[in-house]
């Protein structure tokens, strides 16, 4: 059976309502950044233009662009017919620390639930996990992340429970440790919270912000292979 052509407007139609778009500001919603009407067979990913974009996008042949941040993109020396889509803050939230539901299977977070909102959006997510060190959680955080930042030990020396949130201040740490989570996991570690993570004797885990965003990136792309089948997707080197 012959499979149908992929347009840029399908893929777009297809995550806005992955990310939910609705939810957010007309102004953050992102979508269709530089329109095209080439059939698309292979799609890049990349969080931003960098020094070697324009020769990536020579090499790898693509056919359209996901880039997270469009900030910098000089458009006048994107090749003819190469659509580009962009979401900045509905990929943020979706896809790196916060409520993130793939995240989430692969820490194997039982019983999730909700920790935290903004506008009406959740910006974090806590729940159990199989009993374990420290250690071994930091080590599963290493591989699933390619490393960590910062880390503040918990005081409990088995972790059952954790928080995977998008934020982190005084309220939002405290709100964890008394729903019983062991250790808060986040982009960087903040200096409001510092108290409350004293006095509460959590633990922490600051991933890095790009390393959240870089496994967003590689969930992405899986995403969008398990729905196309033929399309191929290539991820800009970090």
């Amino acid at each position: 059976m012959q499979q149908h052509s992929i347009s840029l407007e399908e893929i777009a139609d297809f995550l806005n309502c992955l990310f939910g778009v609705e939810r957010f500001p007309a102004t953050e919603r992102g979508g269709i950044y530089l329109a095209s009407s080439r059939p698309i067979k292979k799609i890049g990913l990349a969080l931003e233009s960098g020094k070697q974009f324009q020769e990536w996008l020579s090499v790898e042949e693509l056919d359209a662009i996901f880039l997270h941040r469009p900030w910098k993109l000089e458009t006048e020396h994107i090749p003819d017919e190469i659509g580009i889509i962009s979401y900045h803050l509905p990929f943020d939230e979706y896809l790196t620390i916060g409520f993130n539901i793939r995240l989430a299977q692969v820490l194997n977070i039982a019983d999730l639930k909700i920790l935290g909102e903004k506008e009406n959006r959740p910006i974090g997510m806590l729940g159990e996990i199989f009993p374990q060190s420290f250690a071994n959680l930091c080590h599963c955080v290493s591989q699933i992340f390619g490393g960590y930042e910062q880390l503040i030990q918990p005081i409990n020396p088995e972790i059952t429970k954790i928080a995977v949130v998008g934020a982190m201040t005084d309220s939002l740490v405290r709100e964890a440790a008394t729903r019983g989570t062991d250790v808060y996991i986040t982009g960087q570690l903040r200096q409001p919270a510092a108290e409350a993570l004293q006095e509460t004797k959590i633990g922490a885990i600051a991933i890095g912000h790009h390393r959240s965003e870089v496994w967003g990136l590689r969930a992405l792309s899986g995403i969008l292979q398990e729905r196309w089948s033929s399309l191929d997707v290539v991820v800009y080197p970090s």
